[in-house]
């Protein structure tokens, strides 16, 4: 039995009509996170070291540990440590490797005590960007609970912020249809959630010489993470996956990066899971993370730009040629979120990493230089 995807603790009375059509219901399942009720905050927090080059071995980079060491190592009580974390790695547009650990906390309190009782903000404060090897940046989201949502294709396995559910929910009604990631979200019942424009040409470029720098907060930034898996697909699907889903879904993350500024894209990461003893990518799972100036933003690229048609034509196709029997597991988080409830801060990154945009410029605009 279908249900509302806003719990029913979150649920107000509308004054910002639905998208969703009448008597709509959805031809495959998806389900959403259900968070105990007494959750009023959550914690996505991505911790980087970037690189000018990869290196010449394929083990996790001495950085990526001294991150890992606050966050789970025997140093660190258990009770203050992240409830779920994962490592990535990225080549940016700018062609530097950037190595990333990303950490969920079931509340912003949570979060803060990590941080004092770890060692890690006094060892994060006292950084000399002109005295480290390599940059560092912190890209860190406290949503309410209220302005994040969740949605994946199956309900056996958790991803991101998932693994701070108390349950999953049963399938809901608001999925596949444009304004349904809206709909999902409880803040957009009584919010048009409307953020604000960006003056590309304003922004000055910025030489990439080492410093500390801290971006402020967006009005209504929007933040997805959408991630594909199939790590456990059948042979079959694997390779309808590999040969026509993935080279879309790289087209649309590609131009996000290179030319997303024009739609309000600050920028677009498209990142492998990595293992963390290894360091290798070869665990078959991908997420693209990208930062819009607005909901509205994000939407107009999933509902009118060619190459979210191409993934979204691309993925219905693929559901039909499999009649809906798809072991592929796909998820994404979007957050909607107040200045105050973001951190982005880099130490001795180039002047394009993440919301360093924001302040100078995207590197897309080839004028800037």
């Amino acid at each position: 039995m279908l249900e509302p995807a806003i719990p029913e603790h979150l649920r107000r009375e509308r004054t910002v009509p639905p998208r969703v059509p009448e008597n709509y219901t959805p031809n495959f399942s998806c389900y959403m996170a259900r968070y105990p009720e007494s959750t009023t905050d959550l914690v996505m927090a991505v911790f980087g070291a970037q690189f000018a080059t990869r290196g010449d071995n394929d083990s996790t980079s001495e950085a990526l540990s001294k991150l890992a060491s606050f966050l789970s190592s025997g140093l660190v009580d258990k009770s203050i440590q992240p409830r779920f974390q994962e490592t990535a790695s990225v080549v940016d547009a700018n062609g530097y490797y950037n190595e990333m650990l990303i950490a969920y906390w079931p509340s912003t309190a949570a979060y803060d005590y990590w941080a004092r009782g770890s060692g890690f903000k006094q060892w994060w404060e006292g950084l000399d960007p002109n005295k480290e090897p390599n940059g560092w940046f912190i890209e860190a989201f406290f949503p309410s609970i209220d302005r994040i949502e969740t949605i994946l294709s199956g309900n056996e396995v958790a991803e991101g912020a998932v693994h701070l559910r108390e349950s999953f929910s049963g399938p809901v009604i608001e999925h596949l249809y444009w304004g349904s990631m809206r709909d999902r979200l409880p803040a957009s019942q009584t919010d048009t959630l409307t953020g604000d424009g960006v003056d590309w040409h304003a922004l000055k470029c910025v030489a990439d010489i080492p410093r500390r720098v801290r971006v402020p907060g967006i009005r209504n930034l929007a933040v997805i993470r959408s991630g594909q898996d199939w790590a456990d697909a059948y042979p079959e699907e694997r390779e309808l996956y590999q040969s026509e889903m993935q080279p879309v879904l790289t087209e649309g993350m590609t131009f996000l990066r290179d030319d997303g500024y024009g739609i309000g894209c600050f920028n677009c990461r498209f990142v492998k899971i990595m293992d963390p003893v290894t360091g290798k990518t070869d665990r078959d799972r991908t997420f693209g993370l990208a930062y819009f100036n607005e909901l509205a933003s994000l939407e107009r690229w999933s509902k009118k730009h060619p190459t979210h048609l191409k993934i979204f034509g691309g993925f219905h196709k693929y559901v039909e040629k499999l009649q809906g029997n798809i072991t592929l597991r796909l998820y994404h988080e979007v957050l909607v979120l107040k200045p105050e409830q973001q951190l982005f801060e880099y130490v001795g990154c180039h002047a394009s990493t993440g919301m360093l945009t924001a302040v100078n410029g995207h590197p897309g605009l080839k004028e800037r230089y």
